[in-house]
């Protein structure tokens, strides 16, 4: 109920709130920042009103909430809110909360990729390190509703750990919900399959439409926002979050800024961002993101570990000269007059590498997973008919070879893993189930140096 004031009942699905935002910004007009400020203040009161309880967020005030629990879309949507409130109106308490629930969920409650939900029932995050594979629920729209909360802690506190995990999101967690014919949808998104287990409302692969069409309509919506995510400004700094082939013209405080960046991403490390036309000669900063999993960090807090040794470290050059590496909040900073054809490079590691969880994660003890560069991969049947059933683990000489199959599932990188008398192939776990059913798994057996 819109401008009511004698109405204290809040909406069932947390995502009016972003959208009233939304419009109080296009607009200017108050009346929709205070309405959505007052559904999330309405969260938890128990003087006028029934509250609703954990599955809706509805069981504290938001402010005193520290856990995220229930529904997770409608979650992570209303912390999405809460972090514009914060933002709006500088309100210390809305802060706190949203700091507090940011670490819960990326440190005690998120997937290797991304995916945010562990239970079938609700639709709904389970307990602290709660994160079964098989029947991980990890739905899609809270992979993408994730995103949206992400993006506004960067916005709100301008650290890049908060692209990171956007990044980790968004090339596992978020694209994974679509085949790659762009036609077909996971509403779940697990760890693994065992080819039975009909995971994904009714099919053990991705189907073409659901009688709740969420996930299809939602990726739809989402991807055209994509562009939106790539760079940001501030004042007189322009940020560089995500590495994507692209021309961009900029408004950057009194002047116009086209930009050019190119990349193979996330095939590659190498990232080349020039300046194709500048209108002004004022100087401005450009800062460029380097990814946590490039300096051996593979989620914020310690929920997920590197395994191996550190890989190499990145390299900056600018106009082709070594330029300065310090990192400011996750950023490489060059601030300087600059002219058409300024150009910055960067250059990351780019070695696969071990992940394991924490111990608290008891569906993950004793193994390890494998990501290169931004990318989780993952281990299919279809590649490794002999070897799937018959994993014997893995051991500290086990080394990783990388090769380009053009042909191979629009074009991956297949890392070929050898250890001992095992062999094993793996692909991007975006990439699976889309050549038919069968099993698959991120998570594989870790046994001791003998």
């Amino acid at each position: 109920v819109f401008g009511d004031s004698a109405n204290y009942e809040v909406p069932g699905h947390q995502i009016v709130e972003t959208g009233l935002i939304k419009l109080y910004q296009i607009t200017d007009n108050k009346a929709y920042l205070h309405l959505a400020k007052k559904f999330l203040d309405l969260r938890g009161d128990t003087l006028r009103r029934k509250v609703r309880g954990t599955y809706s967020q509805d069981h504290l005030p938001v402010t005193q909430q520290d856990e995220v629990v229930g529904h997770a879309v409608r979650a992570v949507y209303m912390y999405a809110a809460m972090t514009d409130i914060a933002a709006l109106y500088g309100d210390a308490a809305y802060l706190s909360a949203i700091r507090k629930l940011w670490d819960n969920m990326s440190g005690k409650k998120m997937y290797l990729t991304g995916g945010l939900g562990a239970r079938h029932a609700g639709e709904a995050f389970g307990d602290n390190y709660e994160l079964p594979n098989l029947t991980a629920y990890s739905e899609t729209c809270a992979a993408i509703g994730g995103v949206y909360w992400a993006e506004r802690m960067f916005r709100l506190t301008g650290e890049a750990q908060y692209f990171d995990v956007l990044e980790r999101m968004l090339y596992n967690g978020v694209i994974a919900g679509i085949s790659l014919e762009g036609t077909e949808f996971f509403y779940p998104n697990p760890l693994e399959a065992d080819g039975k287990y009909a995971f994904n409302q009714g099919a053990c692969t991705r189907q073409a439409w659901f009688d709740c069409s969420c996930c299809p309509t939602n990726l739809i919506r989402f991807i055209p926002y994509i562009p939106n995510l790539i760079y940001a400004v501030q004042q007189d700094t322009l940020y560089a979050n995500l590495f994507v082939s692209n021309k961009a013209e900029i408004q950057l405080g009194n002047q116009t800024v086209k930009i050019e960046q190119e990349t193979d991403y996330p095939w590659t490390g190498k990232v080349k961002i020039r300046i194709v036309d500048v209108k002004t000669q004022s100087p401005f900063t450009l800062k460029i993101r380097v990814p946590g999993w490039a300096q051996n960090k593979v989620t914020p807090g310690s929920l997920y570990s590197c395994l191996d040794e550190p890989i190499g470290s990145y390299k900056v050059l600018l106009n082709g000269d070594d330029a300065d590496r310090t990192l400011k909040n996750g950023y490489v900073e060059v601030t300087r007059r600059w002219t058409a054809d300024d150009f910055v490079e960067l250059f990351l590691p780019w070695e696969a590498r071990r992940v394991v969880a924490g111990e608290q994660v008891a569906d993950n003890r004793n193994k390890y997973a494998v990501e290169y560069g931004p990318l989780v991969y993952c281990m299919e049947e279809t590649d490794n008919p002999a070897a799937f059933d018959n994993d014997k683990g893995m051991n500290p000489l086990a080394n990783f070879t990388v090769e380009w199959q053009p042909g191979l599932l629009n074009g991956i990188n297949v890392i070929h893993e050898q250890s001992g008398e095992n062999e094993y192939k793996l692909i991007p776990y975006y990439a699976w189930s889309n050549r038919g059913v069968g099993k698959m798994k991120v998570w594989k057996d870790k046994v001791s140096e003998r």
